[in-house]
């Protein structure tokens, strides 16, 4: 009798036809996140599961799954999956690393250009019928080339960023929990420095941290008020890391002058003082939103699913400890 896998949004054709062709597909294909309690229902009989960060997976809903063997998250954070209470089932959890590094390192580098550039004002002017002649003094905004950028989460969507750096003869610095190699450093021509130089020397602060106890509000009043008043904030990681209110307030009270935001602190609900602001520029958690890489992501998830309920080896798993207990 083949595996039988909830998944809780449809995924393009390509990774839902690998699933149906191994397994027992029970697919969820309304625009919006299943409610609580129809997932935990629907949980309830399945081997496996694929789902988004859209789904919330507590200790409550995997004790009503007593057959669950693997949850496959779409996505590279994994904050929306109690992993402590999985790991303590002997449920593997895993995640979609490496194949949305780049594209979300272009986003978040289009975020930056976009802030200091003012794109986004210059478009609304266009389309309020505003632009009815060059003007020497309009819509100026900040040079990119030559600055220094400073990167907090030094992992592989923070090098990736250090990377287009390089194109903009942009100084580097990082910050991170685990300092990189001598080689990687060079390479990247980045420079290690603790949290407070970086915030105080970089015209562009980019958060490329996970979402964890020790990262939540990493970003608040007292970092805003570090930075250069010339400075712009870029967020494509999770939005918990900054502190919504306070940073409402710096850019109210011109404590830096920008910021580019894909995450929100309670998405999708957004702090209500952002809309009014010109210098932020708004997106819709689309950083890695790409035909071809959420269809690798998608297929990603799948192969990890079938991987765990075949007895092999998952390709990205995020508690392997689970796995090498079972072998």
């Amino acid at each position: 009798m083949p595996a039988s896998i909830l998944m809780t949004r449809t995924l393009p054709d390509e990774a839902l036809a690998l699933a149906r062709a191994r397994a027992t597909v029970d697919l969820h294909s309304g625009p919006q996140p299943l409610p609580k309690s129809e997932l935990a229902a629907r949980l309830g009989d399945k081997d496996g599961m694929v789902c988004l960060i859209t789904d919330t997976i507590d200790a409550q809903t995997l004790a009503g799954a007593p057959r669950l063997r693997v949850i496959a998250n779409v996505a590279v954070g994994y904050n929306n999956i109690d992993v402590a209470a999985a790991t303590a089932r002997g449920i593997v959890v895993t995640n979609t690393p490496d194949v949305l590094t780049e594209t979300t390192a272009d986003f978040a580098w289009a975020l930056l250009m976009a802030t200091a550039r003012r794109v986004v004002e210059g478009d609304r002017y266009v389309r309020a019928g505003k632009f009815t002649r060059w003007e020497w003094d309009l819509l100026w905004g900040a040079d990119v080339h030559g600055k220094t950028l400073g990167i907090l989460g030094f992992g592989r969507i923070g090098r990736a960023m250090a990377r287009r750096a390089r194109g903009f003869a942009v100084r580097v610095l990082y910050h991170d929990a685990l300092r990189a190699d001598l080689a990687a450093e060079r390479d990247l021509a980045a420079t290690f420095v603790d949290k407070a130089t970086l915030l105080k020397e970089s015209d562009f602060v980019t958060l490329h941290t996970p979402l964890l106890p020790e990262t939540h509000h990493l970003i608040g009043a007292d970092e805003l008020k570090m930075m250069k008043r010339t400075a712009y904030l870029i967020n494509a990681a999770r939005g918990p890391i900054v502190n919504e209110a306070q940073l409402v307030q710096a850019l109210k009270d011109g404590w830096i002058a920008g910021a580019g935001l894909d995450v929100y602190e309670e998405e999708p609900k957004i702090h209500p003082g952002l809309f009014s602001l010109p210098s932020v520029v708004l997106a819709p958690h689309i950083a890695s939103a790409s035909y071809e890489t959420r269809g690798k992501m998608a297929t990603l998830a799948v192969e990890n699913c079938l991987a765990v309920l075949e007895g092999k080896m998952p390709p990205t798993p995020v508690n392997p400890e689970v796995l090498r207990k079972s072998h």
